[in-house]
């Protein structure tokens, strides 16, 4: 297996809720997650799979520091997440992206498709990363929304014009806009019927083979997981509690947990 791109060490994050004004409780502590160790290896698939609450998202966004950790450890293709000072973080977000869950409020209601899709090279020139003339943004724009199945005249209307799996679509693109290695997808197709959402988890699997990419991919449905997946690690109450390979995972699982989550699998899902 090729190098690990991605290294969890005891990564937790805790949140307190304060006791009431002379109260002599002490302050409550809720683990969102415990302690996760993982490494996710260049060019695989990490589904990692459980229940609401159970801390999946949270720990998608401790990886890109969009949540900060309360302790543990990041790294990324050698480099340590956690200490980079902004201007290297910023950097790092090159490299590592994310699709969001909700395909309606994650994109700018006031922005055209070209905008949307054009944003992260304007961020990034900003900071001198990108030169806003070092290649067109109308057909790069074009290019990224071709490769996810939209058409060039997208670029001019509005997210409100397009339907759900089309904004997840636009919001896939915006995400490949500055070539990243890494995207963390936290639980991209949950919000669109059953058709829609195989058509996403197929362009997906697509993209990745075509642009090299590396997933993590969240998700409570054990049949996508299964679909997509390299390895699956499952998680409870915001810890692992089995990884392995897909295939050993699904047929012969070892935790009771994640034989209650296959149980409630239906037969039959068309991907």
């Amino acid at each position: 297996m090729a190098a690990a791109l991605l290294e969890l060490g005891k990564l937790t994050k805790i949140y307190r809720r304060e006791s009431r004004l002379f109260s002599r409780s002490a302050a409550e502590e809720f683990r969102a997650v415990n302690e996760v160790s993982l490494d996710i290896f260049a060019g695989e698939t990490l589904g990692l799979v459980g229940e609401s609450g159970c801390g999946k998202t949270t720990l998608g966004r401790m990886v890109l520091r969009l949540i900060e950790p309360t302790s543990g450890s990041i790294r990324f293709d050698g480099r340590d997440v956690l200490r980079a000072s902004a201007g290297e973080l910023r950097a790092l977000r090159r490299d590592m992206q994310i699709v969001f869950q909700d395909p309606y409020a994650s994109l700018n209601p006031r922005m055209r498709v070209f905008d949307i899709v054009r944003e992260p090279w304007l961020i990034h020139a900003s900071n001198g990363e990108v030169t806003t003339h070092s290649f067109d943004h109308r057909t790069r724009a074009r290019e990224l929304l071709n490769a996810v199945g939209l058409e060039e005249s997208a670029m001019a209307r509005y997210p409100h014009e397009f339907s759900g799996g089309q904004r997840q679509r636009i919001g896939i693109a915006r995400a490949l806009a500055l070539r990243p290695k890494f995207l963390v997808l936290d639980e991209p197709v949950s919000a669109l019927d059953v058709s829609v959402g195989a058509q996403i988890v197929n362009l997906l699997a697509r993209l990745q083979r075509e642009f090299g990419l590396t997933y993590l991919f969240i998700s409570h449905s054990m049949p996508i997981v299964r679909y997509l997946s390299t390895r699956i690690a499952v998680m409870r109450k915001g810890e692992i509690v089995e990884l392995g390979d897909s295939v050993q995972i699904t047929l012969s699982p070892q935790h009771e947990y994640t034989k209650t989550l296959l149980a409630a699998t239906p037969e039959v899902e068309t991907f």
